[in-house]
């Protein structure tokens, strides 16, 4: 497995020039309709050349139909349609199966909520001029959590660090959902055999990663707490990442999980 982390550039920048080909930036959408214009014009200012796909899962706040006028009005944003609430692994992994489609070299995951800002973006993409993919941290050296309570900070700690321990991966922040993919890691798996969703979601896509050989680098990343709307944390997000890897830790120590991983892989 490979890993490091990285610190974060004076300068970064984006394009074919950088060996990572067209940039899709996947934003999962459910009643986020005061927080997607915002974090849509936050994008377009800072990676201009990006393209935003916009996978919303029938929101009833009428989130898709101003994703719709959004797009309407700047060719680089897009919208795929999803008839209900399907899980935030399900609508990346509709997201990656657009991009890969259409043949972005580059995929991003980030929320629509404000906490993933758009301003470090450019950093995460410089990172996959040596990396396949690159993962914002926040519990690297470096990285930082505004308007958290202590609780919800000592839960996401606790998850990380029961990863790591059970499943050996050098990864200090393995269940942050912003994040960027080189198009030949999404490739390289068989998407249909991601179940996860959620902070495990994460996890699942980061252990493939690193057990397919690909090297993963953190850059360090402010996160700040949405200030519209609810957050989609769950008891049920926590139960789910808590019984999935324990069940892979057990596999990883009886060799079954390669062996899994290996006949799901492409």
């Amino acid at each position: 497995m490979t890993a490091d982390v990285r610190a974060l550039p004076d300068t970064a920048t984006t394009g074919d020039d950088e060996g990572i080909g067209r940039v899709l930036v996947i934003i999962p959408t459910y009643q986020e309709r005061e927080n997607l214009p915002l974090i849509v014009a936050r994008v377009r200012a800072s990676v201009p050349e990006a393209d935003i796909l916009v996978a919303d899962d029938g929101s009833p706040d009428g989130t898709g139909e101003v994703a719709d006028q959004i797009a309407l009005d700047d060719e680089h944003v897009h919208v795929l349609h999803r008839a209900s609430k399907q899980g935030l692994g399900a609508a990346y992994i509709a997201g990656f199966r657009w991009g890969l489609e259409r043949g972005y070299g580059a995929l991003v995951e980030m929320d629509a909520d404000g906490s993933h800002q758009p301003e470090q973006l450019p950093t995460l993409l410089a990172a996959l001029q040596t990396a396949d993919v690159a993962l914002g941290s926040r519990w690297v050296r470096g990285g930082t959590v505004r308007n958290w309570p202590k609780s919800r900070e000592a839960l996401s700690r606790s998850a990380n660090t029961y990863a790591r321990v059970l499943l050996g991966i050098p990864i200090r922040d393995a269940t942050g959902g912003y994040r960027a993919y080189r198009a030949r890691v999404l490739r390289s798996f068989e998407l249909d055999a991601v179940r996860s969703q959620g902070y495990c979601f994460q996890i699942e896509l980061t252990l493939r990663a690193l057990r397919s050989g690909f090297r993963v680098v953190e850059v360090p990343i402010e996160f700040v707490e949405r200030q519209h709307g609810a957050s989609k944390m769950s008891r049920a997000i926590v139960v789910e990442a808590l019984w999935r890897v324990t069940v892979w830790g057990v596999q990883s120590r009886t060799g079954r999980l390669d062996r899994k991983l290996h006949t799901e892989s492409r």
